[in-house]
């Protein structure tokens, strides 16, 4: 149950002691147990099911979820993915979820996972990853009637929880059932700890077989029900998911390689096709790459997607990577060389994304402090071909190189992948086309791609240069401290030539990458001078996809053939996330984030006049 909320007179809630909430109830921990877990029929219900996804109406404190995860950590016949979706409009500190658990110690390893990866809590969707990824939960920060109203997502069992009736009545309104039942298949439990007749009378009238049960003391009586309407709801899904078999990822940049990784994670035997000789040969090759949101004064689209890649990048890394070796978590101050500094107010949780850089961290970025100056507190350097191959390394993957793909064709329910000669490849029954430029051609949708050269410049560390120890952005960016054949090296650029696809390395583009990090950090401006004209100073060019409006194209073009491509220079913040929407859509699980999000990654937005059978305009 959610905590008694107090308010402010400017109509936010102030933090309450929780302490007292709890220690004055039957324990959370044991309602979780009995009324929610028990009510719901699990851990039973979810024997070996391919996944199961819980909806609950109010996170509060978090130990229902708390609950679930245990029971999954604990069931050998658990399922192979657990989605928990709750809605709560004012997030908890982490110090509350960490005190809700202090007398349940087998919850509290959990708990502590899950703070690590509490923060930024935005209005909006925020997936958090546990366990490799099989254990997922979905936080919607908002009003719980808008989003169960906006959102779509199935529901195989309910936790109806929130502010007693009495207390709260928009918690429990007919209008929130209503928007509740929306999301349950037909057979879904729901349980809530209470009794109250208007809320058994409001389910009943939304579709549910009700009972009241025992309830756990001092509460007399519960509640659970079943979702078994006597007429056929508008817009119901159907209860089977999609089995998995075997597909094809056409491409092995990171694209490819996380969407990949994301359909063995479900099941999914996937073979990887590239016409290179190895994985990340194109734009995926660079060395090392910067992760940071991008930040927008009006936090448009571009700046609400980052932040969701970023978060979902971030686990991934921390699962699959060496720290300090392969990635880390850093930081990165972005030095807003011609933009200035925005008009920017920012609560606790958008100020643990981006805020204005404080004296030290300017001082430390070599910078004086009339610099403006934003701090990415949730950004780091990551090198691309150790995730690539991470993520291709998944059980369940397969790679094979030298193969270059011309065109799809479709045999009854599966997708022949033929080769320049018209002989066949590989088929199957799902194909995923992630190869950048190629992808339009090999798809024959008309796609509109757009080639954009970048040239980097790199090279061991000197003792003498001055460099910060994080990352800085802005007119181009500065990677400084990377570990290379025992010591570190710097990484510096990048140039963004549109419509261009040649990768011959040009003086014109060197000298640019020297004026742009002269420009990050002005005090040595000197010494980069040097560095650029030294022989051991090395260059990098390749040509990324990207498309007009910037955003990445990810979703079905027909059935079973989808995209993933055009991430443009932020492959390290789009290509894990893009994965993770195809494969949740795939099989009908909850989205890792909003559908108005989701919709503006989708290709149909470039698709309007186009059709298969051809690159059409």
């Amino acid at each position: 149950m959610q905590e008694p909320v107090q308010w402010s007179a400017d109509g936010t809630p102030r933090s309450t002691r929780f302490d007292d909430v709890y220690r004055s109830s039957a324990g959370g921990l044991e309602q979780a147990r009995q009324v929610f877990l028990r009510g719901c029929g699990l851990p039973a219900a979810w024997a070996h099911a391919p996944q199961w996804r819980i909806l609950e109406t109010g996170f509060g404190l978090g130990l229902n979820f708390l609950a679930a995860w245990r029971a999954w950590k604990d069931d050998p016949a658990r399922c192979r993915l657990l989605h928990f979706v709750s809605v709560e409009a004012w997030p908890v500190s982490a110090g509350d979820l960490l005190r809700s658990v202090e007398a349940y110690p087998d919850l509290q390893p959990l708990a502590r996972k899950l703070v690590s990866q509490w923060f930024g809590l935005t209005s909006g969707v925020h997936r958090l990853a546990f366990e490799g990824g099989r254990v997922m939960l979905t936080l919607h920060v908002g009003d719980a009637r808008e989003v169960l109203r906006s959102e779509a997502f199935t529901a195989d069992a309910v936790f109806l929880d929130g502010f007693d009736p009495r207390l709260n009545q928009d918690m429990w309104s007919i209008e929130l059932l209503k928007a509740m039942a929306r999301h349950c298949r037909r057979g879904a439990r729901l349980a809530t700890w209470t009794a109250a007749g208007e809320v058994r009378r409001g389910l009943a009238q939304c579709g549910f077989r009700v009972e009241k049960t025992e309830g756990l003391s001092p509460k007399r009586h519960c509640t659970t029900a079943s979702f078994d309407p006597a007429w056929e709801p508008k817009g119901l899904r159907s209860a089977s998911l999609r089995e998995p078999a075997s597909a094809i990822v056409i491409g092995s940049g990171l694209a490819g390689a996380a969407a990949a990784a994301s359909l063995a994670r479900r099941g999914w035997t996937v073979t990887v096709l590239d016409q290179a000789d190895a994985p990340a040969a194109g734009a995926s090759a660079l060395s090392v790459g910067m992760l940071a949101p991008h930040f927008s004064p009006d936090d448009n689209l571009l700046s609400r997607l980052s932040r969701s890649g970023v978060r979902v990048t971030l686990q991934q890394a921390a699962m699959l990577l060496c720290d300090g070796q392969d990635w880390q978590r850093t930081g990165v101050l972005e030095h807003r060389v011609s933009k200035g500094l925005p008009q920017l107010e920012v609560d606790e949780a958008q100020a643990a994304w981006s805020r204005l850089a404080n004296s030290d961290e300017k001082q430390t970025a070599l910078l004086t402090e009339g610099c403006p100056a934003l701090w990415h507190e949730q950004a780091a350097w990551v090198r691309l071909p150790a995730l690539v191959r991470a993520w291709l390394d998944q059980p369940g993957v397969s790679w094979r190189g030298g193969l270059r793909v011309d065109r799809l064709a479709r045999e009854g329910e599966l997708w022949r992948v033929l080769g320049e000669d018209g002989v066949e490849i590989a088929r199957a029954a799902l194909v995923v086309v992630a190869a950048a430029h190629s992808s339009a051609r090999i798809s024959g949708y008309g796609l509109k791609l757009q080639p954009v050269r970048g040239q980097i410049a790199w090279a061991p560390h000197d003792s003498e240069l001055r460099v910060p120890p994080f990352p800085v952005n802005g007119n181009g960016h500065l990677i400084p401290s990377v570990p290379h054949d025992g010591g570190f090296a710097w990484f510096c650029g990048a140039t963004y030539g549109r419509a261009q696809t040649d990768t011959d390395l040009r003086d014109a583009d060197h000298a640019a990458n020297l004026q742009r990090v002269q420009s990050l950090l002005p005090q040595s401006a000197s010494q980069f001078a040097q560095a650029f004209a030294h022989p051991a100073t090395q260059q990098w060019a390749q040509v990324r996809c990207a498309s007009a409006d910037r955003r990445p194209l990810a979703g079905e073009l027909e059935p079973g053939l989808w995209v993933s491509t055009a991430m443009g220079s932020r492959g390290l913040t789009f290509a894990a996330l893009c994965a993770e929407l195809l494969a949740a859509q795939l099989h009908d699980e909850p989205l890792p984030l909003s559908m108005r999000l989701a919709q503006a990654l989708h290709p149909r937005r470039q698709l309007a006049a186009a059709a298969p059978g051809g690159n059409k305009p």
